[in-house]
């Protein structure tokens, strides 16, 4: 593991900000401000330095600044320097030009591809648009889980693209009223599908089988322990032990086989994007879903934190940031103080943000405050 940390991030023309040069010196960070004061636009800007959308997954034309009139977001960019290892790397990322579909991504001065930052940057992140992660649907957890399979895998980022773009072309041959689809242009289609699906199926379950080892070693914390599992019929097949071919062919297979039942549904029934992640409070053995807001925000934490402490032991990679969007005031003191105390002995550099500077009282002399408001950055005593 290399510690890596930002040492200066610095934002033009994004969201709410004109222009903001904030220099860190590596500890945690609280943000302090009140509601709408662009705290949560400095955790998106991190966020970006990694393959996908951000913490938001927001289009690129939404996060640059607009001003009053303007009907398009303008250009943007963000910049920041990672220390890791005692060397110092730029990193950069933004659009040329207003409404551009695609973004930039350079690395000490070089373009290139979005993948590349992993080599660099890992992050994990939690927000408040996941406190109903066990309440909605079936995506959002396989997106919240997803998120800490790159974490750890960041190919599989490349694969669920793969995965998606193919699927998108299989659903409009299905769905193509000019007249039948071309089979060997489906087969083709479907084999492209099925090894992306068992790479994503194999990345899922060995991802899950480290983090429940990971809860399982934690001991008694402030933090209700979990039981994980994936319902998917892919990613069962991979925590069984079966090989990635095998579940190549047999989601191939399964695909031909669905292709009337997908035309007639305008939708692929059959695949890794249907599964789903289970998640059982121990103590009590209830589903998330029926514990109290406080229990579940506790629980989608330390499977956070979970994969931050793994990651963060790991031989290879950078170690991971962690970005945490008003955390603290859903956090009893106990648990925010175990938070603090777990985010230091880790040794990251965390993001955090609130609109009460007692909320981090805990944190002073152990991190760097900076207060928000007005698109401003101030440092805190």
């Amino acid at each position: 593991m290399t510690a890596a940390a930002l040492s200066r991030l610095t934002l033009t023309d994004f969201r709410s900000y004109a222009r903001a040069d904030l220099v860190l010196d590596g500890r945690p960070v609280y943000l302090v401000g009140p509601n709408g004061a662009g705290k949560t636009n400095l955790l998106e800007a991190v966020s970006l330095f990694t393959p996908g959308r951000g913490l938001r997954g927001s289009a690129l034309a939404e996060v640059g600044r607009r001003l009053p009139g303007e009907a398009v977001g303008r250009a943007w960019a963000v910049a920041a320097v990672v220390s890791a290892g005692g060397e110092e790397t730029q990193l950069g990322t933004g659009v040329e030009q207003p409404g551009a579909a695609r973004r930039t991504v350079r690395i000490a001065g070089e373009t290139l591809p979005p993948g590349r930052l992993a080599d660099h940057l890992r992050q994990v992140w939690l927000t408040p648009a996941q406190d109903r992660l066990f309440l909605e649907g079936a995506s959002d957890r396989r997106r919240f889980f997803d998120r800490l399979v790159f974490a750890a895998i960041p190919r599989h980022a490349a694969h669920a693209q793969a995965y998606e773009k193919s699927q998108r072309e299989r659903m409009r041959l299905l769905t193509d009223e000019s007249g039948p689809p071309d089979p060997a242009w489906l087969d083709a289609l479907e084999a492209r599908l099925a090894e992306a699906g068992a790479l994503m199926a194999e990345a899922r379950a060995t991802t899950l089988t480290a983090l429940q080892a990971e809860i399982d070693g934690r001991g008694e914390r402030p933090f209700p322990q979990a039981k994980l599992s994936l319902t998917g019929e892919w990613e069962q097949m991979a925590a069984a032990g079966a090989e990635i071919a095998d579940i190549e062919a047999k989601l191939a297979t399964a695909l031909a086989a669905a292709r009337p039942r997908d035309a007639a549904a305008g939708r692929a029934l059959t695949g890794p994007h249907r599964g789903d992640l289970a998640v059982i409070h121990a103590e009590k053995d209830r589903p998330a879903a029926e514990c109290s807001t406080g229990e579940q925000k506790a629980l989608i934490l330390n499977l956070v934190l979970a994969q931050a402490a793994r990651l963060a032991r790991a031989d290879s990679g950078p170690s991971p940031i962690l970005l945490l969007d008003e955390v603290a005031a859903h956090l009893d003191a106990t648990r925010r103080g175990a938070l603090f105390d777990e985010i230091e002995a880790l040794g990251l550099q965390a993001f955090l943000t609130g609109t009460d500077q007692v909320l981090f009282e805990d944190l002073k002399g152990r991190a760097q405050g900076v207060r928000v408001e007005g698109a401003e950055l101030a440092a805190l005593d």
